[in-house]
């Protein structure tokens, strides 16, 4: 479970989490919506505890990331995986070696084992046969699927995705969609997804939550936040990103 309370945090004395608190059941996926600039990637980064509030609490299965340190932070960073906006694979390694890498560096597993685990995860995401493959030659798609098998690799608790289907075309997008949901009912990781992608993202979420001016303006369920009345959500829901700063 991720319970945040009262999140604050400020750069250069500029506030960009003014008081955020928010909950994600074990076992839900939360997709985290909003206007570009608002802090959603800053707040993914503070679930992870790369970057600590100057305010509230982060609370992981009950333990406070925000204070935790040394190898008590590592325990804790364990149960996450982490798919980046741009999917941060290695250029230099081909596709088996980007996904085996996180079981190379944190895991004693013998070659044999590492490949059979890395083959099969390629085969989850749809990727097999490309595992020679260097990601110059594959294409955005094939990247974020194959980013995809790196971050579940070791079997995480949590899943943190952020714009998992940017600069992709809708087909390609809904696919990674898909992947997410199957995956997902497979592993029954607790999940929260920074998007842009709506209303679809609705139908692989249990639970939403806006983002607005570095505070939480609505969350609940798909349904409830269909129907709120709040004008910034309607907005959002109806016109995209386009909303005007306090309006």
């Amino acid at each position: 479970m991720i319970d945040v309370i009262d999140l604050h945090k400020s750069f250069n004395g500029f506030p960009v989490l003014k008081g955020i608190s928010l909950r994600v059941e074990k076992g839900e996926i939360l997709a985290l919506i909003g206007k570009s600039g608002y802090g959603k990637s800053v707040f993914l980064k503070h679930i992870v505890g790369l970057l600590k509030g100057d305010q509230g609490k982060v609370l992981i299965n009950g333990e406070d990331i925000t204070t935790s340190k040394g190898t008590g932070l590592e325990k804790l960073r364990k149960k996450f995986g982490f798919l980046f906006q741009g999917g941060a694979l290695f250029d230099s390694l081909n596709i088996f070696d980007n996904v085996a890498f996180p079981l190379r560096e944190k895991t004693r597993m013998k070659e044999t084992d590492i490949r059979d685990k890395v083959l099969f995860e390629l085969e989850q995401v749809g990727l097999q046969g490309s595992e020679k493959k260097y990601p110059a030659e594959i294409s955005g798609g094939m990247k974020k699927r194959a980013a995809f098998a790196r971050s579940l690799i070791l079997d995480p608790e949590i899943m943190l995705f952020d714009e998992p289907t940017t600069g992709l075309d809708p087909i390609i997008a809904n696919t990674i969609h898909t992947l997410i949901k199957n995956i997902h009912e497979r592993l029954k990781f607790t999940g929260i997804i920074v998007t842009h992608e709506i209303p679809r993202i609705f139908s692989i979420v249990q639970k939403v939550a806006m983002l607005n001016d570095g505070v939480i303006i609505a969350q609940g369920t798909p349904q409830e936040i269909q129907a709120s009345p709040h004008p910034l959500v309607q907005q959002f829901i109806v016109g995209g990103t386009e909303i005007a700063e306090g309006n």
